[in-house]
């Protein structure tokens, strides 16, 4: 490949990249053509990108974005780069979930927080809670102190309530 076109698909990657901060790399050796647009489909249709790299071009792209800590990342194997979505996590679980179906694709690692993560590291982001999970956890947190004395504060109407109606109901006996 000429050094024109390397730089060519060089500008291309950093196109591609540039609003990106967080990324999981993979390795898609195996996988064959079928599953590989099933994937590639179902990923799109919930907003995550796969792109195949030509290594060396990507550590220069990175290398140019300042990404250096990406540059580990691509020194063996083929990759293929996962991107998109709400989070990292959020593509984490949904290419762990292609990685069961197809058993040949593999985490070699992720670029989160502008470091890199190793295979292991990459793979436990797929366990860990959603943005939108952790939002909600948060709602929930914020609500339970107001749930906890809304009902320290109505208990004791709650409790006069229920001895004002058995005395109703003691007094209607009566008569």
């Amino acid at each position: 490949m000429s050094k024109y076109v390397k730089g060519l698909l060089q500008q291309e990657l950093e196109n591609k990249f540039s609003g990106v901060s967080e990324f999981l790399v993979l390795e898609t050796r195996g996988v064959d053509g079928n599953e590989n647009n099933e994937m590639r489909g179902v990923l799109k249709e919930k907003g995550i990108n796969l792109t195949v790299v030509k290594n060396a071009v990507m550590c220069r792209a990175m290398e140019s974005m300042n990404m250096d800590g990406a540059i580990a990342l691509f020194l063996e194997g083929p990759s293929a780069v996962a991107y998109g979505g709400d989070s990292v996590v959020d593509v984490a679980k949904e290419v762990n979930n292609w990685a069961k179906k197809i058993s040949a694709i593999k985490f070699k690692g992720a670029f989160v927080d502008g470091s890199a993560v190793d295979a292991d590291g990459a793979a436990a982001l797929a366990k860990m809670k959603s943005r939108v999970e952790l939002q909600g956890d948060v709602v929930m947190l914020a609500n339970a102190p107001g749930s906890n004395l809304a009902a320290a504060i109505a208990a004791p109407g709650g409790v006069i309530a229920g001895c004002i109606e058995a005395l109703v109901e003691k007094l209607e006996e009566a008569a």
